[in-house]
């Protein structure tokens, strides 16, 4: 079996005694090179003209007088009379006694790429620095370790590692000492791998393994442990240590291309991590990753063709009876899924630039229907929400600036912007600064979801709000729960002490109005008076609300 293994696998090998003079050589050896073994026998590979071993490295020699695994880079001049690249791994074999008794030799081609390749320069396949295979090089080994994996029914494992706060250290000690730790660090861990697994240089200071062989998370760990020994740079232990993302074929199974985006995303999640650590691949974390971006993009395609619209809720004044204002709240008219609500799809883009992207749309619609309604003789005030991530923008007041000028009909005042408890308390001094520009513009605040974050009565003082909202889920159960109750008395007295209008949401009937005119509240809004509705049915359920006869007969009570 050993005989025919030999005879018959795809590797050039070659065998050499303890002084590492050739004594066999298989027919894919003669193949590559065009040499047999009466042309080789006897001969040392560091004397045979057939090897290039200028590549970097060390000497074969003295790396087995190192240890018994060695691998280099190198050069052989195929049958052709050319240097094609090659791997060469070397294995000390040691006999019962412990004693050196032969050496096995397999030289690997790398230039099983594109034909037309063949005859380009070394550079176009190799790191300047390391002598490592490059991005380029890398490509197509994966491709072919991928069909030999099929073929052999084997799996494959592909790791992306980049040395963790390397542009620091290479600003403290200089670009040429940062290169010699570049190179240091790849012969280390060269140094690890076995058979024919390649380190390839795909970065600055990112490299790549790719591993042939089963490897478990011990693995890792002893490749981590052996990277944070100390490198000596000029008599100095520089120390390093790397962030390491793990795939594995067929398991993922995938492209080349993406086996290798696969282990990059694994190893940015080691470093949110913490870095000096691994993080496998997780497919279906990946996928879900998928398919939250071809919704993002679904969501960018829908902003830009007009599928978005505002629908508008109706603000009273409970006592009076008065229409105070509407909010403007944001819908989805999805030509398959039809009217969609923003709890189908703000969720996608939340701490994304598309929050701002949304709030810039949101803001010029309600002043282009302010403008439309300031036409047909109504002047009410429009709610608009905002996101944090827009508010503590920049350029937010300069743009809400350029956006009233577009439309000096709509008095400023008219517009009120809603920002979320915990959005005002996150940076309540990058809060005030934005709440205070803009209400120099003439632009009004209130404070939406008023009790489900962690409020501060000082910073209460401190913004600039005309009115708080009480969150419509304590208003909803506030009949039937009494800790909802407390909460809303609480906050009811809170904005009397600091002599703030308040409003309650989700006030779905009339006992909730009644409860609430005894608490104190008189502003509500909620499916008890009206539902939200597009522009044009607004001004019908207008005409109507004078009619309402609940309604109308609270307002009328002393």
């Amino acid at each position: 079996m050993a005989r025919t293994a030999f005879v018959n696998a795809n590797e050039a090998i070659i065998v050499t005694d303890r002084d590492n003079a050739i004594v066999a050589v298989n027919p894919a050896f003669s193949e590559l090179t065009g040499l047999g073994l009466n042309d080789v026998k006897s001969r040392s590979l560091e004397t045979f003209s057939q090897l290039d071993l200028d590549a970097p490295g060390a000497p074969i020699s003295k790396a087995l007088q190192r240890r018994d695994r060695s691998k280099s880079q190198v050069r052989y001049r195929g049958h052709d009379g050319e240097l094609y690249p090659g791997m060469l791994s070397i294995r000390r074999v040691r006999d019962a006694a412990g004693a050196v008794d032969h050496h096995v030799i397999v030289l690997s081609d790398l230039s099983a790429i594109p034909a037309h390749a063949r005859h380009l320069n070394r550079e176009v396949y190799f790191d300047a620095l390391t002598g490592l295979p490059n991005l380029q090089l890398l490509t197509q080994l994966i491709e072919e370790s991928i069909q030999h994996a099929e073929a052999q029914q084997r799996s494959l494992t592909l790791c992306a590692l980049d040395i963790d706060h390397f542009k620091g250290i290479n600003d403290r000690l200089g670009p040429q000492v940062g290169d010699a730790l570049l190179a240091a660090f790849a012969q280390r861990v060269s140094h690890l791998l076995v058979g024919d697994d390649v380190l390839a240089r795909t970065g600055g200071d990112e490299f790549v393994l790719l591993l042939h062989h089963d490897v478990d998370e011990a693995f890792f760990e002893t490749l981590l442990a052996a990277i944070r020994q100390p490198l000596m740079i000029d008599k100095e232990g520089v120390h390093l240590s790397v962030s390491l993302g793990v795939t594995r074929y067929p398991s993922d199974h995938v492209q080349g291309d993406v086996l290798l985006r696969h282990a990059n995303q694994a190893m940015y999640r080691a470093k949110q991590r913490g870095r000096d650590t691994f993080h496998f691949f997780d497919a279906d974390q990946d996928r879900q990753i998928q398919v939250r971006h071809e919704q993002r993009q679904r969501f960018v395609e829908a902003l830009a063709h007009g599928e978005l619209c505002l629908y508008y809720q109706p603000q009273v004044n409970m006592a009076s009876g008065e229409v105070i204002g509407v909010e403007a709240l944001i819908r989805w008219q999805h030509p398959v899924k039809g009217l969609l609500s923003p709890a189908c799809f703000l969720p996608i883009i939340e701490a994304t630039p598309l929050e701002v992207d949304l709030g810039e749309w949101v803001m010029e619609q309600a002043l282009r229907q302010l403008s439309a309604w300031q036409r047909r003789g109504m002047a009410l005030p429009l709610s608009v929400n905002i996101s944090p991530a827009h508010l503590l923008t920049h350029d937010f007041c300069p743009r809400l600036a350029a956006l009233l000028k577009r439309y000096p009909e709509v008095p400023p005042s008219l517009l009120k912007l809603e920002v979320l408890e915990s959005a005002a308390m996150h940076d309540v001094k990058l809060a005030l600064a934005r709440m205070t520009c803009c209400r120099a513009l003439g632009v009004r605040f209130a404070i939406d979801d008023f009790g489900t974050g962690f409020s501060s009565l000082t910073h209460l003082r401190q913004l600039p709000v005309e009115l708080i909202k009480i969150d419509q889920s304590f208003v909803r159960d506030m009949l039937s729960d009494a800790d909802d109750m407390a909460i809303v008395e609480s906050v009811i007295y809170m904005a009397k002490r600091f002599g703030r209008a308040m409003l309650a949401e989700g006030v779905e009937s009339v006992a909730h109005a009644e409860a609430l005119l005894a608490l104190g509240c008189e502003l509500a809004q909620g499916y008890g008076i009206a539902r939200p509705m597009p522009a044009d049915a607004l001004c019908d359920w207008m005409a109507g609300w004078p009619s309402s006869t609940a309604w109308q007969a609270l307002a009328g009570r002393d």
